[in-house]
């Protein structure tokens, strides 16, 4: 018999589980839900003093209670927060779990507190600034808890779609203020636990698809590389944050199917071609001088009087400590030499898109690079492009919403133009599905590629019908067996022709009027 042991998230206690524990009995499975001190039952002023170990000995108290049968398997379920003190309580016992199943809810790792995954940075930030006051007691007892969401906030801490108007108000009726220790306190880790199956039950209305992991295996991120264990499985679920709430049947179904081992597998890295966007651009560029100024390189065309410059935006999140750094990535440095080939400044810059919370940042690192190529002698300040790609299409919000005079063209390839559900980027500025509207007669170029994650296609097409809405002057490129980062893993014919049109119309809007003359092409991409 398999013991499945339902772990909640944030707020909330066992009577998220109601409708999905009687549908896994009913079909066979034995169920415990486990009731997160603080959370279940009376909630009285000593639960400011509950962390992540008081909740990881409540999930080790049902996993004991549980007969050491050897026909019984135990699978642990966490959702959201919940997966917190699942993953710690099976570090400690980790002969006696079958199985952890991550619904809808992060990687977690050693020494790292829940309170990473929040969603909202703002929040991170202000309940961080509490750790050493959480649990003080008397005047500070009350910055020990985290008030629930009101009915209206819900969808800041994950879709809600699907989930009825009735449910939702049961839920908000029955939501608990989250212990502010159970965030802040780090997950410590053995490593005892990396020997357990997993499964990732992906809710794709909150943001995360099956698809969307693969394309980041495929791109490099080391920190998904575990995720190729035969080990892992994943399943996905059309819908918002809450499946047991919304769809409790098929998520019934999907835990049963984890449980037996089922399940999509992800495919490993090639070791032999490398990670994705390390992998050597899709055509010759020529060498051109490169200077360094700070987190800002200048690539440099063969030219004395003033250049037109195009500033290239990269994407991510990237993590601090990823080497080599954006900047020194070939399908960038591919780019800057392109165009520094046909008589313009390519401009490369490092910015700090480390998390999904560092939008802002990163904006004002771009602002900054823009700046200072303008003040730069060999630069025509009056002729600037701006060129983003993937995450760091965001960041091309505020360029539309009030393009400068010197903005002579704005470019996305295979860009992000609206956050996700599941990033906590509700109320930010940077949408440029919303910005295009004020966008007015600058030139965009988008180059789309037809093998997109249909989430981030989706941010696509809302921009596109933004922008046919307001007349904006987009013109779309189609790479249409293209992947996401297309320029270094689908070396096609179609894929040069798209990077040089993309190259060659982005030129001819920033130099406009003037000709490029002094200069010769020697990559195809110029008009001459």
């Amino acid at each position: 018999m398999t013991a499945f042991i339902l772990v909640p998230g944030m707020f909330t206690g066992t009577h998220i589980w109601q409708d999905t524990a009687a549908r896994l009995t009913a079909a066979g499975a034995e169920v415990h839900t486990v009731a997160l001190t603080g959370l279940d039952g009376p909630r009285t002023a000593t639960r400011a003093a509950v962390d992540l170990e008081t909740h990881i000995a409540d999930v080790l108290a049902v996993v004991d209670s549980v007969g050491a049968d050897e026909d019984r398997r135990i699978v642990l379920v966490g959702h959201d927060y919940g997966i917190h003190p699942a993953v710690g309580a099976a570090d400690r016992r980790a002969e006696r779990v079958q199985r952890i199943v991550h619904l809808d809810s992060g990687l977690v790792r050693d020494g790292v507190p829940a309170l990473a995954a929040v969603p909202d940075q703002s929040l991170r930030e202000r309940l961080a600034g509490t750790a050493g006051t959480a649990r003080t007691g008397g005047a500070d007892q009350a910055q020990g808890l985290l008030p629930p969401p009101a009915l209206d906030e819900w969808r800041d801490w994950g879709s809600t779609a699907g989930v009825s108007d009735a449910a939702l108000d049961r839920l908000t009726a029955l939501a608990a203020p989250q212990p502010l220790g159970t965030l802040l306190q780090p997950l410590r880790l053995t490593g005892a636990v990396d020997q357990v199956p997993t499964t990732g039950v992906l809710c794709t209305g909150n943001g995360t698809s099956i698809e969307l992991i693969q394309m980041l295996v495929r791109l490099g991120d080391p920190a998904l590389r575990p995720l190729t264990d035969p080990r892992v499985t994943f399943f996905e679920l059309p819908t918002g944050h809450w499946p047991m709430l919304s769809c409790p049947g098929e998520l019934t179904d999907v835990l049963l199917r984890a449980a037996a081992g089922e399940g999509h597998r992800l495919e490993p890295v090639d070791d032999a071609a490398g990670p994705g966007h390390l992998r050597p651009f899709l055509m010759d560029v020529p060498e051109v001088p490169r200077e360094r100024h700070g987190n800002v390189d200048l690539y440099l065309p063969a030219a004395e009087e003033p250049r037109p410059a195009v500033v290239f935006v990269h994407g991510g999140p990237v993590p601090a400590d990823a080497r080599p750094t954006p900047r020194d990535w070939p399908a960038l440095t591919g780019y800057a030499r392109c165009v520094a080939g046909d008589g313009a400044v390519g401009v490369l810059l490092d910015h700090r898109l480390h998390d999904l919370g560092d939008y802002e940042r990163a904006a004002e690192d771009v602002a900054a690079a823009v700046e200072l190529a303008r003040a730069d002698p060999r630069v025509d300040g009056d002729r600037i492009a701006l060129w983003f790609f993937s995450g760091g299409g965001l960041i091309a919000a505020d360029w539309l919403d009030a393009p400068p005079a010197w903005l002579r063209c704005l470019a996305a390839t295979y860009p992000v133009l609206a956050p996700l559900p599941n990033w906590g980027l509700s109320g930010t500025r940077l949408r440029p599905a919303r910005a295009v509207a004020n966008a007015g007669g600058l030139p965009v170029v988008l180059t789309r590629v037809g093998r997109e994650t249909p989430e981030l296609a989706a941010t696509v097409e809302e921009f596109l019908a933004a922008a046919e809405d307001c007349g904006a002057d987009v013109e779309v490129i189609d790479v249409p067996h293209g992947h996401h980062g297309f320029e270094t893993i689908d070396v096609t014919d179609a894929s040069r022709t798209a990077v040089r049109h993309a190259v060659r119309t982005v030129l001819d809007h920033t130099f406009g009027a003037r000709t490029r003359a002094g200069t010769k092409s020697r990559t195809g991409t110029g008009t001459r």
